[in-house]
């Protein structure tokens, strides 16, 4: 995974344990480490750094926050299970200001989006599948050429990778009109052949780029709901994006949950996305008041404007692993 994402969602995660220490804040009138003044709290008054002592074993350290995640600060369990079967609840106490019993929306977010990129990467094996390719031709003559995808790229045979090798060579690409665009022809065909040649170079490179790819789901959702809102002038983008990220936070959730459960029971493990269009029906009625078929309207408007824009993120991510596999 990218740094990036790595870096907030630790942040992030350290945000959940508020309190410090007793045993690693110094006495009273010790300086501060940081401008000097003289402390008289676990907290220096004048910078505002904390004045605990991190001067211990990593073993310790992890022991904390484990320590802190499960009981010192309660607001983890307090607001999964509003999140997962209270959203509406949730989210409108948020923006009414009820907000020190929660973790803040965004912090959620990033540690729902690391924890489901680190448990995809894991029961994923980062092996993506091999390629047949199979000719027919058409009663008018003309040569169509499919792929499939099977195993691991890594399992194709010499033999197996020259023929698919040899098949790359009639890709084509058309742009606006019937003839085909030599130069994308061209750059597609270089880049799948390098991506034959490295699929693991690829899967890193996806990998490194879908959690940005996958953070644009936030704002594309704000700005789907702003116009789906368009005429409430009592909301305003804060609040569609507060609604974003709870949502798209709870549907994190659950596709954690299944991919941690795919080893075990195979697919079925995704029917726990059965139940998502209930959960969306009952956060947008629950945090914008609205009737039963605005509501639904609404929500088949914002699926369609999602699929659309989960489907041009989803080119727009492999264009770049593959650009990336060049240079």
């Amino acid at each position: 995974m990218s740094n990036d994402l790595e870096i907030a969602a630790a942040a992030s995660a350290g945000g959940f344990v508020s309190s410090v220490r007793p045993g690693h804040v110094p006495a009273p009138g010790t300086a501060c480490a940081n401008c000097a003044t003289p402390l008289q709290g676990p907290w220096c008054h004048s910078c505002g750094q904390s004045a605990e002592d991190f001067h211990r074993s990593i073993v310790k350290l992890a022991a904390e926050v484990v320590e802190g995640l499960l009981h010192a600060d309660g607001r983890l369990w307090r607001t999964l299970p509003d999140l997962m079967f209270r959203p509406g609840r949730l989210t409108r106490a948020y923006l009414e200001g009820h907000r020190a019993p929660q973790i803040p929306p965004l912090r959620l977010f990033l540690v729902v989006l690391l924890a489901l990129f680190v448990v995809g990467g894991l029961t994923s094996g980062g092996k993506f599948g091999k390629v047949t390719s199979t000719t027919t031709t058409e009663a008018n003559g003309k040569v169509v050429t499919t792929a499939a995808a099977t195993h691991s790229f890594s399992e194709l045979t010499p033999a197996e990778k020259a023929a698919v090798q040899a098949r790359l060579g009639q890709v084509h690409v058309t742009i606006g009109g019937s003839k085909p665009n030599v130069a994308a022809s061209n750059w597609l065909e270089e880049r799948l052949r390098k991506t034959l040649d490295d699929p693991e170079r690829f899967h890193l490179i996806l990998e490194q780029w879908s959690e940005r790819f996958a953070f644009l789901m936030l704002p594309v959702s704000a700005l789907l709901l702003s116009l789906l809102f368009v005429f409430q002038r009592r909301f305003f983008l804060f609040d569609h994006t507060i609604f974003s990220l709870h949502s798209l936070s709870a549907m994190g959730v659950v596709i954690t949950l299944g991919l941690l459960l795919t080893p075990v029971v195979d697919d079925w493990a995704f029917l726990l996305l059965l139940p998502a269009p209930v959960h969306l029906f009952v956060h947008m009625r629950g945090v914008y008041r609205t009737s039963v078929a605005g509501a639904l309207v609404r929500m088949a408007l914002l699926f369609l404007g999602s699929s659309v824009a989960a489907s041009l993120l989803v080119v727009g991510l492999l264009a770049v692993g593959l650009n990336g596999m060049v240079g």
